[in-house]
């Protein structure tokens, strides 16, 4: 077995009933339990581009990825077992578009850590399912009911929109700075007060706003946005068209996926993944950067005073140098020499 988060763990105690079902695993999902679990068949929908890459090693087209699951792929599942994410809006709409194209009589089990609010999962669900907790293990609760009725969903009527100056940022549930531009997303956007030129990556993307913003302040400049998460992908493409930019938005975990070299790269780069705490995408970012990188193209980032970045700066780059800072975040910048 591989290490299996908390949620799963409290998951495997009730294996013995999930041996004759067809299960749909989806949601937060962290580990690999949905290749290991004994079931009739197993099926997994992500929106998160590195966990269905190393789940189709195992699962190939019985793993998918995407904003949204089909019905097409759901097709013949019985039992939906559903990783609580940390936002209780993404649970919303992950849940309703799933409860549109599953049968009435699924069994329906939610699983989560308490603090990432799992607890409200009947309560959310009124009408539509019916949730009663089955078990508590490990800081984590299991809920259980049965699909009473599908129900409509429209992905339209998720859209939250605000302004940042004459940008307008459009953004779905679960992307980042969903509700308004975050406090280091705005200092590093200070920081460009000259204009810039040539070309732009901006990972870990969310909504697209830096990107767009820069875009938009220097016509010209050549944007390309990357992210692992579909919300994220699907916000920042309606972000640049809302804005008239052209921009290639690509779904990368990290680099995996982007071949060329940039003049600059900009990042607000996650250091969690789900609740827990992860720096490996940021290192990942820091590490390969000089590989993606022009001579004499930046790297320029936002991040946590208290993140371990500098010594890697240091360790890749030879040097780096502090732009900005406040008493909670800090603007590194590295040049390729």
């Amino acid at each position: 077995m591989s290490v299996l988060t908390p949620a799963s763990e409290v998951i495997l105690r009730h294996q013995e009933q999930f041996r004759s079902h067809h299960l749909l695993f989806a949601g937060d999902l962290q580990d690999t339990l949905a290749t290991e679990i004994e079931a009739a068949s197993v099926r997994v929908h992500t929106n998160q581009y590195h966990h269905w890459q190393s789940l189709i090693r195992t699962l190939g087209d019985n793993a998918s990825f995407g904003l949204t699951a089909d019905s097409i792929f759901v097709k013949g599942c019985d039992t939906l077992i559903y990783y609580w994410p940390k936002s209780k809006h993404e649970a919303r709409f992950q849940l309703r578009s799933l409860f549109s194209i599953l049968p009435v009589g699924t069994d329906v089990f939610i699983v989560g850590e308490n603090r990432s609010g799992v607890r409200s999962a009947d309560k959310l669900m009124e009408g539509i399912a019916t949730f009663h907790k089955i078990d508590s293990a490990r800081r984590c609760s299991l809920f259980y009911g049965q699909l009473e009725q599908q129900v409509q969903f429209d992905q339209n009527n998720w859209w939250n929109s605000y302004q940042v100056g004459d940008v307008t940022v459009n953004t779905l549930p679960g992307v980042f700075s969903q509700d308004n531009l975050d406090v280091g997303s705005r200092l590093l956007l200070s920081t460009f007060d000259t204009p810039i030129s040539g070309s732009l990556l901006d990972i870990a993307c969310g909504s697209g706003v830096l990107a767009t913003v820069l875009g938009k302040n220097n016509p010209g400049l050549s944007l390309t946005l990357s992210d692992v998460n579909a919300a994220a992908i699907t916000s920042s493409k309606a972000t640049l068209k809302a804005n008239k930019l052209e921009g290639n938005v690509i779904t990368s975990n990290v680099y995996s996926a982007i071949e060329e070299k940039f003049d600059w790269i900009i990042s607000n780069p996650p250091f969690h993944d789900g609740l827990k705490t992860s720096l490996s995408a940021a290192e990942d970012m820091i590490r390969m950067a000089p590989n993606h990188l022009k001579y004499g193209g930046k790297l320029r980032i936002v991040a946590n005073a208290f993140l371990p970045y500098p010594a890697l700066l240091d360790s890749v780059f030879g040097r780096h140098e502090v732009i900005a800072q406040t008493g909670k975040f800090k603007i590194y910048q590295a040049t390729k020499k």
